[in-house]
């Protein structure tokens, strides 16, 4: 379990001992966000002096810093229980769970590529007469591993029209060709990005219409480059998320 020492630098402040003023030049958070975050968790609880008032210790501003970057990167309540989960890590699960969100992110970089090639794929088929390449078929498992969603997903997807698997056994088993794979890889993207059932279905619509295709083309690379603008805010939240994990109580290691 690792702890906090009570002197280093950070930003520029050296010393023991930091008042809530000081946390906040150097976080670039206000004197009340410091006291909320520290309410919430974000931050482990400030020493206080006999007159009550709160004592930092510079590794408080690295910890906000990183709850900054983590914020940006996961959003404020994932960041929020994560700054608080790391504190009461080993170094070796702390530095594991950043490294998860590296691997997170590259991810979803990746789906929203693939996604950007099936949108290709379409529009380039459609314009050649509607040919389609052979390729391998897919289960509901494999398809639904491959996206990181759950089995239900899809089929949830299915009854809502935006994607048709075929039928194929006497049980009925579902089998996902290339053309079910491709509108699965643009269904999960579009719902990763935020757009809600209808609005994903009036986009899988529209995409024989060039207007369509352009439009889902423009909401595809708004998605990399907010996975782009997470992953820079995490890489920036390094150095602090490092004096975070590595932080020990005096005396030890």
């Amino acid at each position: 379990m690792w702890g906090w020492p009570v002197d280093g630098t950070a930003n520029g402040v050296q010393g023991a001992v930091l008042r809530t003023v000081d946390v906040s030049r150097a976080s670039g958070y206000s004197v009340q966000q410091v006291r909320d975050l520290e309410r919430l968790g974000v931050i482990p609880p400030a020493a206080r002096s006999s007159n009550r008032y709160r004592s930092y210790a510079p590794v408080h501003v690295h910890a906000l810093r990183a709850y900054r970057g983590l914020a940006s990167a996961v959003g404020p309540v994932a960041a929020r229980r994560m700054c608080a989960e790391l504190r009461t890590e080993t170094l070796s699960e702390a530095a594991a769970a950043i490294n998860a969100m590296h691997v997170r992110l590259a991810r979803e970089r990746d789906e929203a590529l693939r996604a950007q090639e099936a949108l290709r794929a379409i529009h380039s088929e459609a314009g050649a007469g509607g040919f389609e390449p052979e390729g391998d078929a897919m289960t509901i498992t494999e398809l639904a591993g491959a996206l990181a969603v759950r089995p239900s997903a899809l089929r949830f997807w299915e009854e809502e029209g935006l994607i048709a698997p075929e039928r194929v056994t006497s049980l009925r088993a579902r089998r996902y060709g290339l053309v079910a794979i491709r509108a699965a890889r643009i269904v999960a993207a579009l719902r990763a990005t935020g757009y809600g059932i209808p609005a994903v279905r009036d986009i899988m619509g529209s995409l024989q219409r060039p207007d369509g295709v352009g439009a889902t083309e423009r909401i595809l690379q708004q998605r990399l480059d907010e996975i782009a603008a997470k992953t820079v805010a995490l890489l920036r939240a390094g150095a602090d998320l490092a004096a975070v994990v590595t932080a020990v109580r005096p005396g030890q290691g």
